[in-house]
């Protein structure tokens, strides 16, 4: 794992970026510098994503985190893809004292049906290890969340493939926007981008400032 440098002021409000499987911390780079231009000051993490189970992926991270959350400020979490399971991994295991807001974009909190098709090949399970293999409908349940969380999920595919005949509509082609959201959660919008545009996309970027800010998106539409 790799630490990425910590950025900002102590005193603002500290920010937990977590990419998704497969992806490093500079698929976060676009939405982490918009963060830091809003006042809030990040940590990047590079994970293991691949190599090891969710709940393991958790407690690689805390050291980092542990140190990040030493601040006198409030400490939020936005993770991409995956790392909304991870993170709500964390927060179940190493609840930190001064936890803010979540913000997940395409986080299968009820798995995917795209890994429930792939997950039996062989070259899927070597790619994507054990941390792809709870990304199936049949996910292992994580713990409710009793913290605010907004959700955004993404309605454009790029693979027609499985976004016409394997993942319920709407979706992003990974993530069907049914699965993206979350008993318990604070708020949701839905954006028109697809998966792995989520992070970069403008109106993502801005709802999840606006919710980290306020605890609620600015419109629950599509945009």
């Amino acid at each position: 794992m790799r630490e990425a440098p910590q950025s900002g002021d102590a005193r603002c409000p500290g920010v937990v970026l977590l990419h998704g499987i497969a992806r490093t911390s500079a698929s976060l780079t676009k939405l982490e510098r918009a963060l830091q231009a809003s006042g809030f000051t990040t940590l990047n993490i590079d994970y293991p994503s691949r190599s090891k189970p969710i709940a393991a992926i958790a407690d690689d991270i805390h050291p980092a985190v542990a140190r990040f959350a030493e601040r006198d400020a409030p400490l939020h979490f936005v993770a991409h893809s995956m790392g909304g399971l991870v993170a709500r991994a964390y927060i179940a295991r190493h609840r930190p004292g001064r936890l803010g807001r979540v913000v997940m974009l395409g986080t299968p909190n009820s798995g995917s049906e795209v890994a429930d098709l792939l997950s039996g090949s062989r070259l899927y399970r070597a790619f994507y290890g054990p941390a792809g293999l709870e990304l199936t409908t049949a996910i292992r349940a994580l713990p409710s969340v009793d913290y605010p969380v907004g959700v955004i999920a993404g309605s454009r595919f790029i693979d027609p493939v499985a976004g016409l005949l394997v993942l319920p509509k709407p979706n992003d082609g990974r993530v069907s926007v049914q699965s993206a959201m979350l008993a318990g959660m604070t708020d949701h919008i839905v954006v028109k981008a697809s998966h792995t545009g989520l992070p970069r996309h403008a109106a993502a970027i801005e709802q999840t400032i606006a919710f980290l800010r306020d605890g609620r998106f600015r419109a629950a539409s599509v945009t």
